[in-house]
């Protein structure tokens, strides 16, 4: 008993000891938020990639469980397909009539073909050869009744390891499980967020848009690009469409190489995939309606200025929007230089040095706006494929973030409500007057005209 009472002090010390050790991390990982720097996981030193071991499930309950979590159109699929000259991509995988083709006339061949021609539908064997390298599939979210199982990400410029590091932890903060898929090249990251039961494309998509608004709060390198990065792509099915695809991960060649496979927050793959994908949680349904409900009604699923026939503003109380149109800008608290320096020329050219990320991404959404003519193929349903869903006039360089010239005013009133003052150096060419004399001869019409 005595030897009891003797440890519980160290005991007590060492417990004390690790919460303030866990005080620590969370007050450096909130200041690095606070300055949008993403956790740099490359630069944790990641092991060598693990083998993948096998789990013991049977052959046919690992292609029940993809299925459960990797759902959608289930009576057409897409194949990837690779070119003698190097070209790939995803059709749909089809059957086709070839003795009707044939017989058709050569000018009426192209229409037979596609009256004639049957999607074949997604089964487990597609999914077992998808998993032993047959062949490599896509699948389409966007359901029928413009419903979705999921809801997934893609991140894949330069700095994704960051981008998606930083997605991973707003989604950590707002309790929405999210599962990271290193990508077939292994130069990218799908996210995957998984529901019970179907959801609504537009509540998945408001949902996306609010992890990525808040993502970019905290890392303003995330380009606004990204908002036509979520799968499904789409509200609406567009006619004739199926909406976007997205590959399956799993892939078996590139499986063998450590990518297409579940990674965790150190991008290291997970030793049984399996293991993993059974321990995925899933985030209900009313859970998420909540959380991009209350999004929408404070102005944050996007934070720019929405065009007239975006549904989203209509849940803004209409006395809170700017006569912009916009939704009244979050204070930004911390740290912020009293002056910011800014060159006016073929741009706006402010210096970023002293901003905090999140007033950075303040001023590149002052040069941005969603795009009116993706919202009126959407409601026409039509195919918005290359029509980006916000167009950003912003480019962030290394040393400045540029914006048009006519935000200047905008972006000195952002600054001066944070009690910084902008201090603009005008670098325009003024030109010179010059003067012309008119030598030529008017035509009767012209002249009448005149």
């Amino acid at each position: 008993m005595s030897d009891s009472r003797r440890a519980d002090g160290p005991h007590r010390d060492l417990a004390a000891r690790c919460e303030q050790l866990e005080r620590e991390i969370d007050r450096l990982r909130s200041l690095l938020n606070q300055h949008g720097i993403a956790i740099p996981a490359a630069k944790l030193g990641p092991p060598e990639v693990p083998p993948i071991v096998s789990s013991a499930l049977k052959t046919s309950e690992k292609v029940a469980l993809f299925r459960s979590l990797f759902r959608g159109r289930e009576d057409v699929y897409a194949r990837r397909w690779e070119s003698p000259d190097g070209r790939t991509g995803y059709s749909p995988n089809t059957e086709r009539n070839w003795k009707a083709y044939y017989a058709a006339k050569p000018e009426d061949r192209k229409r037979v073909d596609k009256e004639t021609r049957k999607n074949i539908q997604l089964d487990d064997q597609a999914i077992h050869d998808h998993l032993s390298g047959k062949h490599t599939i896509g699948i389409y979210p966007l359901l029928l009744d413009e419903t979705c199982w999921f809801l997934a990400v893609d991140f894949d410029k330069k700095d994704w390891k960051e981008d998606a590091s930083a997605f991973r932890e707003t989604c950590s903060t707002l309790g929405v499980p999210a599962s990271v898929e290193c990508s077939r090249s292994g130069n990218g990251a799908h996210i995957w967020i998984f529901f019970e039961r179907p959801v609504a494309a537009g509540l998945a998509r408001r949902l996306g848009s609010l992890l990525l608004t808040r993502t970019m709060e905290r890392r303003h390198q995330l380009g606004l690009d990204s908002y036509d990065r979520l799968f499904p792509n789409q509200d609406t099915m567009p006619t004739g469409g199926f909406g976007n695809l997205i590959a399956l991960p799993l892939q078996h060649g590139s499986r063998e190489q450590g990518n297409s496979v579940f990674v965790d927050e150190r991008f290291v793959p997970y030793a049984d995939q399996w293991a993993f994908l059974a321990s995925v949680p899933r985030i209900d349904p009313s859970a998420a309606e909540t959380i991009a409900r209350d999004a929408t009604g404070t102005g944050r699923v996007v934070g720019i200025r929405f065009a007239e026939v975006v549904d989203e503003e209509e849940a803004v109380a209409p006395w809170t929007r700017l006569p912009s149109g916009r939704t009244p800008a979050k204070c930004i608290t911390g740290a912020l230089p009293s002056v910011v320096n800014g060159v006016l020329a073929q741009r706006l050219f402010l210096e970023k040095a002293e901003l905090p990320s999140p007033m950075i991404n303040q001023l590149k959404r002052i040069a941005a706006f969603q795009n009116p003519e993706f919202y009126r193929k959407q409601k026409m349903r039509l195919s918005t494929a290359l029509t980006p869903r916000v167009i950003a006039c912003a480019e962030d360089l290394e040393r400045f973030v540029a914006l048009p010239r006519g935000c200047a005013s905008a972006a000195e009133q952002l600054l001066a409500e944070h009690g910084v003052r902008l201090a603009i150096e005008d670098q325009r060419h003024q030109g010179s007057a010059v003067t012309y004399m008119f030598d030529g001869e008017l035509t009767p019409i012209q002249k009448e005209a005149a």
